[in-house]
This record gives structure tokens, C-alpha cells and sequence, in this order.
């Protein structure tokens, strides 16, 4: 017998272990009847051995029929019954089933495979390792099949032959192997593994499958060499899909194309392609959209073409990807085409409108909006198409642009201009509405046309205009105030000086005038301000210490922050001087504290603190914020005024030195305080830093740069003192020209004092006709720059038509550079500012008669 019947049986799926059947019953019956009739004829006395014996050998095999029932050697009709069902399954399976060991040798085959290798001889029938491997196309396959079998592990592989395994079959063949352990089977040697082989021919589902591929590729090239473009873009307008056709005309390298890293509106000409991206649909609709417009290439040409777009919409209404048909257009002759090319023309111009339109149904939504408006107001924060006009404006503002639209489509109000806020998250967008009916009643999808105008910028320039020239118009008024006001305090303090100079300190009187004085000094510095903030005040920087700015401005402080909020004076040792104008510098401090102050409307307290900064340092404050550029490294005197507020948010600390921002209330603040502070600080040669956080508070650090002296200038405080002590009386003759009459008369009088013979001209005329009174015998002039008739500037231009040599002084209110451009190219001269003291006149006067 051969190994497949001695183990599973043979290919039919028969087995050969013994079973109970019923030829063998009847044998035994007939020996029973047999022996009963030999027993009756024999008699009892003779009978009685054999039948105890029979009775014996009965029960013996009775006995051992139970024991070889329970060990399973004998099986009856249900246990037969079920192995023929499953070989009978088996055996009637299409797919070919052997079962072999590890060591190849089969143990069981089926019908199938029998029948694909092609033999009915079980001596001849091979194994699937047999079969396949003298194929080389299967060698790699069946090796890793091997290979799973040795890990006793499953296995799949799919095998194609030029060849059938059966001869019947002509032609290449597919082969689906598998190969798995059988571990619920036990086998004769308990030692032996069995491994269950399948395999399938899929030569015909191969074929099928070529075959689907072949006429997809037919497709895929009918699609790309038809007469036409096809494209797919996904929601973000990205390419998907091009065919040979449309990539050839916009110059698209097919071989280097890769889905999603093309968007479509880079090849259209203008903004058209935002049209694509906006189109709004409900779940489960597919709307389809004809669209005229203008690609380009790679090369810019313009391609003129007609553009059918069909996008389907899926879950939470969301566009899928596009599916597009593109068509060069072209125009009809005759009346057609001129009808066609005026909807061409017309549909360019909507187009590429700068301004933004859109048509709205009877309903007042709209339905359809050009370039410019799908641009302007659509989007993840507007709207689109598809949507109540209404709903494009503030929630204020919709029952007026309601009742607008209402007055339009019934025939009234068209061209009337609607102001309105548009709504969009920061508030400020404002825009004109226009409204036109449309003429064609009997389309209420196309009713009314609106035009967008968005003033947004506009509004801002004007706003920022008036702002501007209001400050314009308060500076104006700031300097002129202050230009009056210095000749009043020029009089004042000038004839308190020569009160001073007539009273000695022990007359009771002298004190008073000294208040006189020193009241009228600290209006003096008043006007400064003034001219600082009207842009009209000469930057005089000077050596300075910061420690007596800040002992000189700490009684104004304390008034200035009030009895709520505590002042807090910390000085550095042996702090640096920087070269800075001191009152310049005291506005800054003073606009840095008036700002902690109002950070803290329930009281706190700002400290003010003076430190040195040696190269280096300056790295521990590369935390703060709000600055435009980096201090570079370098000695710097720092100022620093925190305060422990409200501190600012990261949004408003980016634009607290921009001009005009302020976070107070309107009318409680000019937004320039801040950005004066950067200028002025910027102008010294300094940098400027803003650290703060909300509910932590704000702290402003000002860097001045370290002022080191130069040896020629320390030999300037010297020539001061000795010029206090030196004699300033003189003999010159000084025409003052001066329109204060008060101002006149304190400075000849002053200068009278000193010996000068002086002759006085209240205008620029009259100072004329002095000199030619004089016939030119003067040797300085003294005059005001602001006077009517001729001012300052004029009257010099004259003068040196007789005496180009001629020494002038210029007084003013205002600073120098204000009148300096009017004045001829290199001309000399020297200027002193008003207010000034008898002394300064004096020493001004020697100083310039000595040069």
C-alpha cells in the first residue's frame, strides 16, 4: 500500500481504519444458529461444554468490543458518516488541498490538485516544492514558502508561469500558493508536523484585470489627447489631475507633476480663479458653473477658454474634488458671435472690476459676486455667495441696508450712497453701498445690483488727518502763545534784574524781586514745554547728571502723581553724565511717570530707579519688549520707571510707540506722549524699552549713552567762571530793533548801563532809516526776528547790501532752526533765546563785539 493510504487515506479521501458493519453481524448470526442446532441434536449432557464455551467466547469479545469502542478503534455509522462528509467537502473543492510533512512527503491530495498536475498515478503525483521549483520564474516564491515551513509559519505567495502546470492548458498561468501548519491533526509518528498547501489558479481573474486596465488606459488616453482640458482640484484649489492636453497648453511637465503642489490660480490671468474656490453647495448637491476667462502659461501667454466646473459636495457640506472640462474659446461669426463676444467683454469687465459687485435675487441673497467681492467678503470670517446681503454688515446696521434694498427693487432710491460698518472681527471695517436695479423684471434671480466700496483706509486717513491737524493747529496755537509769552517773561525777568542790580540783599524789597524772578523762570521753563510740544524748541543737550535732574523734578513729581499712588526716588552710585537737554529729558521722565500714574487708577507705586551699564549688561534686559531695534553693546546711564498697573497685553505693547495709539478714553489722551518719549530719547542718541505683562505691571527703561569729556572741553567751566568775573562794559554803538516795546526798553536800558551808546527802531524799516541816520556807523545790530512790516531775516538781507561785515544778534522766542532756513546760504550770525537775563544780554553783546 502506498504512503497516502497508509496514513489519510487514499485520494478518493477513504480511510482504513476497521468499522463495525453489517456482513459481519449477519456472520455471526448465522455461527450462533449454527451451534444451536448442533446443541439440540448432540443433547444436553454433550452440548453442555461447547455451549459454556460459546457463552465464554461471546463474553470475551463483548468485552473487548467495549474497550476498543471507548479507545475509538471501532467506529460506528455517525462517526462514518461525518468523515465522509468532510472528505467528500474536500474532495469537491475547486482550489487544489495537499497535505504533506515537513519533509515534503504527501500525506493526502484532493481531486483538484490531482487534476492541475495532471495525473491520476499516486506514485507519480509530486509535491507543490516538486512542482513549482523547476519553473524559474518561481523560485524566490517558493523558497520563502520553504522558509515558512521550516519557522512553521503561514505563507502566501502569487506565482506567474509562461506555462500551465497542465499540459491541457496553453499559454502563462497565475498561481495563488498558501501554506499553513496543521496543528489540530495528529499524525502517525508524533514527531511529524503536518502543513496544509492551496493553491488557486487566478489565471483567469489576472486576465480579467489586464483587460480592465487596458481599457482604462485606453480611457486615460482618450482623456489626454481629446481635443479639450480636463482638471481636478481638491477645496484649496490645488491641481489633482491634468490631462496631456490642458498640461501642454499652460506648459505643465506631466512628468514631473505631482498632485497637490500646483494650484490653479497661478495659471489664470487676474484673480478669476477665486471664483472657483467659493462656491458654497448643501450636502449631496453637485453644482455645476460656466466660467469665461483667461489662463496663462509658464510663459505668461494668455490663452482665452471656456470652463465648465462641476464640484460635488459631501459630508457638513464640504466641496470634493473638482471635476472640470476646459475649452479654447472661440467666437461664431455673424450676429451669434458678436453676441457672444459682447458677453465676453462683458463678463472681463465684471471680472477685473477693481471694485467689488455682486447681483442679488428678489430675496435680497446674493447669487453671484465678481473677483473683487468673492475677494473682499469671502471667507473662514465672511461670506460669499449664496447669503443675505444682510448678513455682509454690522447686526446694527441691517434693517437700514434692508430698507435700502426694499426702496431699490421697487423702482426707487437707485445710486444713493449707504454708509455702513461691515462685519468683520476687529470692528472697523466700514464700506459704501450702491444699488442699482437690475432691467430685466422677469429673472428675479438677477434683481438688483449692489457695488461694494470699501472705505476702511480711507476712513482711517481721514481720521488720522484730522487727528493730525488738530495737533497741527494746537501746536500753532502752543507756539504762538509761547513766542507772547517770552517777550512778556523777557521783560519781567530782564527789569527784575535791574531791580537786583539797584537794591543791595539787605534791602527788604530784594527778596520779592528775587520771587519776582524766580517765578518768572519757572514760567520760563513752562513755554519751553510749550515749544517742545508745538516742534518749535532747539535741542541744547549738555552735560548732565542724572541724580540732579531727578532732585530738581522730584517736588513737580510728587505733585504730578498725586496723594493715591506713591513716588519712590531709588539713585545708582557714582552714576555716569550723559550729554542730553535737560528739558527735554524732564518731559520724558515726566510722561513716563504721568503714565504709570494713570496705569493706576486705585493707587500704587512708581519707583523711579538710576543705575550704570557697563558693555555687556545690557544682555539681562534682552527680555523687554516693545522696542523696534536692540540697544548695540556699550556704557549706558539707565532711567527706569515701573509701576505695579495693569500692565499691557502683548497686542498693545507692539504699538504703544506707533503715533497717535493710546488705549484711554477719547478726549483723555493724544497718543503722542509715548512716541514723543521714543523721539526724544532716539534724537539724544539713546534707546528705549517697554517690559510688561497683564496685572504685573509696566516698566519703561530709558539707555543714555555714557558722556566721556574730552580734554579740551574740560577747560570750559573755567572760562566761564572768569567770564562771570570779566568786564562787560563797552563803547560799540547797537541799533535794537525790537516790536515789544517793554522788551526794547529793558535791553537798552541794559545795554545803556554797560556804556554802549544805543539807538532803538520798534520795525525793520525804522531800523533802516536809523542806520542811514547814522550813515552806516553801527557796530552791531540786536534784533527780533518776528516783527511786522519786515522780519529779522529781511532786514539782515538788507543790511548787507551796505555792510556785508556788519555783527548781528538775533532774539526770538522760537528756536533757531525756525528762522535759519530764510536766511541767506553761510551767513554768520548769532542767536540768542528769549527769555534771557540782563547778564546773558551783556555777555552775548561782549562776546560777539570781542569775535
Amino acid at each position: 500500500m502506498s504512503r497516502v493510504d497508509m496514513n489519510l487515506g487514499r485520494g478518493t479521501g477513504t480511510t482504513n481504519t476497521p468499522q463495525v458493519n453489517l456482513s459481519l453481524l449477519m456472520g455471526l448470526g448465522l455461527v450462533m444458529v449454527v451451534a444451536l442446532a448442533l446443541f439440540t441434536l448432540w443433547g444436553q449432557q454433550r452440548a453442555a461444554p461447547y455451549a459454556m464455551g460459546l457463552l465464554g467466547v461471546l463474553a470475551v469479545i463483548g468485552i473487548l468490543g467495549i474497550f476498543a469502542s471507548a479507545l475509538g478503534v471501532i467506529r460506528f455509522s455517525a462517526v462514518a458518516r461525518n468523515e465522509v462528509l468532510v472528505s467528500a467537502i474536500i474532495e469537491t473543492q475547486t482550489e487544489a488541498c495537499l497535505v504533506c510533512d515537513q519533509d515534503g512527503s504527501i500525506l493526502y491530495a484532493n481531486q483538484a490538485y490531482m487534476h492541475m498536475s495532471g495525473t491520476d498515478d499516486l506514485d507519480q503525483l509530486r509535491g507543490i516544492v516538486r512542482v513549482f521549483s523547476c519553473e524559474p520564474e518561481a523560485a524566490d516564491a517558493i523558497f520563502r514558502l520553504t522558509q515558512a515551513v521550516r519557522q512553521k509559519q503561514s505563507g502566501f505567495e502569487e506565482i506567474r508561469l509562461k506555462n500551465a502546470i497542465n499540459a491541457q492548458q496553453a499559454g502563462p498561468a497565475w498561481y495563488r500558493v498558501r501554506v499553513r501548519p496543521l496543528k489540530s491533526v495528529e499524525s502517525v509518528s508524533a514527531k511529524q508536523e503536518l502543513f496544509v498547501w492551496q493553491v488557486s489558479d487566478i489565471t483567469h481573474e489576472r486576465r480579467d484585470q489586464e483587460t480592465s486596465f487596458q481599457e482604462l488606459q485606453r480611457i486615460i488616453d482618450f482623456l489626454d489627447h481629446a481635443p479639450c482640458g480636463f482638471f481636478s482640484v481638491d477645496i484649496a484649489g490645488n491641481f489633482v489631475y491634468v490631462n496631456a492636453t490642458l498640461a501642454d497648453w499652460l506648459g505643465i511637465d506631466l512628468a514631473r507633476f505631482q498632485p497637490k503642489q500646483l494650484h490653479f490660480r497661478d495659471y489664470v490671468n487676474g484673480e478669476a480663479g477665486i471664483a472657483l474656490e467659493n462656491l458654497h453647495g448643501e450636502d449631496g448637491e453637485i453644482i455645476t458653473e460656466h466660467y469665461n476667462l483667461d489662463l496663462k502659461d509658464s510663459r505668461g501667454t494668455i490663452l482665452p477658454v471656456e470652463l465648465i466646473h462641476r464640484v460635488p459636495f459631501g459630508h457638513d457640506n464640504k466641496a470634493g474634488d473638482s471635476l472640470s472640462l476646459v475649452m479654447q474659446r472661440t467666437v461664431a461669426q455673424g450676429t451669434e458671435g458678436a453676441l457672444q463676444l459682447s458677453e465676453l467683454r462683458f463678463e472681463r469687465f465684471f471680472n477685473n472690476s477693481p471694485v467689488a459687485i455682486a447681483v442679488l435675487n428678489s430675496e435680497g441673497v446674493i447669487r453671484r459676486g465678481n473677483t473683487a467681492f468673492l475677494r473682499s467678503f469671502s471667507g473662514a470670517n465672511s461670506i460669499g455667495v449664496n447669503f443675505p446681503l444682510t448678513l455682509l454688515v454690522n447686526e446694527v446696521e441691517r434693517d437700514k441696508v434692508s430698507d435700502a434694498f426694499q426702496l431699490v427693487l421697487s423702482g426707487q432710491g437707485s445710486g444713493t450712497p449707504l454708509e455702513v460698518s461691515l462685519n468683520s472681527d476687529d470692528g472697523l471695517r466700514s464700506a459704501t453701498l450702491y444699488f442699482s436695479q437690475m432691467t430685466d423684471e422677469d429673472n428675479p434671480e438677477e434683481a438688483v445690483v449692489v457695488y461694494v466700496v470699501e472705505t476702511t483706509q480711507q476712513r482711517a486717513l481721514e481720521l488720522q488727518f484730522a487727528q493730525s491737524q488738530k495737533m497741527q493747529a494746537v501746536g500753532q496755537l502752543a507756539g504762538g502763545v509761547a513766542h507772547d509769552f517770552n517777550n512778556v517773561l523777557t521783560a519781567i525777568i530782564g527789569f527784575s534784574d535791574l531791580l537786583l542790580a539797584s537794591h543791595r540783599p539787605t534791602d527788604p524789597a530784594f527778596q520779592d524781586i528775587m520771587n519776582i524772578k524766580q517765578n518768572a523762570n519757572r514760567a520760563a521753563g513752562l513755554v519751553r514745554q510749550l515749544l517742545a510740544f508745538s516742534r518749535r524748541q532747539t535741542m541744547r543737550p549738555k552735560e548732565l547728571y542724572l541724580s540732579d535732574v531727578l532732585a530738581d523734578l522730584s517736588n513737580l513729581l510728587g505733585r504730578l502723581v498725586g496723594e493715591k499712588v506713591e513716588l519712590k526716588v531709588i539713585h545708582g552710585r557714582d552714576l555716569w553724565p550723559a550729554m542730553a537737554d535737560a528739558n527735554q529729558l524732564e518731559q520724558v521722565i515726566m510722561n513716563l511717570v504721568v503714565n504709570a500714574r494713570d496705569a493706576m487708577t486705585d493707587g500704587g507705586v512708581v519707583t523711579i530707579r538710576t543705575q550704570n551699564v557697563a558693555a555687556g549688561d545690557t544682555r539681562f534686559f534682552e527680555g523687554a519688549k516693545g522696542s523696534v531695534e536692540e540697544a548695540p553693546s556699550g556704557d549706558y546711564v539707565l532711567i527706569e520707571v515701573a509701576d505695579d498697573g495693569h500692565g499691557m497685553s502683548p497686542e498693545i505693547l507692539e504699538k504703544i510707540f506707533e503715533p497717535f495709539f493710546s488705549t484711554k478714553e477719547v478726549g483723555k489722551g493724544t497718543g503722542l506722549g509715548l512716541s514723543t518719549v521714543y523721539g526724544i530719547v532716539k534724537q539724544t542718541g539713546g534707546y528705549v524699552f517697554c517690559e510688561s505683562a497683564e496685572g504685573s505691571g509696566t516698566t519703561f527703561r530709558v539707555f543714555l549713552p555714557r558722556f566721556i569729556r574730552e580734554e579740551k572741553e574740560e577747560d570750559k567751566t573755567p572760562v566761564a567762571e572768569k567770564q562771570e568775573l570779566a568786564d562787560l562794559t563797552g563803547s560799540a554803538k547797537i541799533l535794537l530793533v525790537e516790536d515789544e516795546e517793554a522788551v526794547r526798553a529793558f535791553a537798552a536800558r541794559a545795554l545803556s548801563s554797560r556804556g554802549y551808546e544805543v539807538f532803538e527802531a520798534a520795525t525793520g524799516a525804522e531800523a533802516l532809516e536809523v542806520m542811514e541816520e547814522c550813515e552806516g556807523a553801527i557796530d552791531l545790530v540786536v534784533s527780533d526776528v518776528v516783527m511786522p512790516e519786515m522780519d529779522g531775516p529781511s532786514l539782515l538781507v538788507e543790511l548787507r547790501k551796505k555792510r556785508t561785515d556788519l555783527k548781528i544778534i538775533f532774539v526770538s522766542g522760537y528756536a533757531e532752526e525756525a528762522f535759519e532756513k530764510n536766511l541767506p546760504e553761510g551767513e554768520k550770525f548769532t542767536f540768542l533765546p528769549k527769555p534771557f537775563t540782563l547778564k546773558q544780554l551783556a555777555m552775548t553783546v561782549k562776546d560777539v563785539l570781542e569775535s
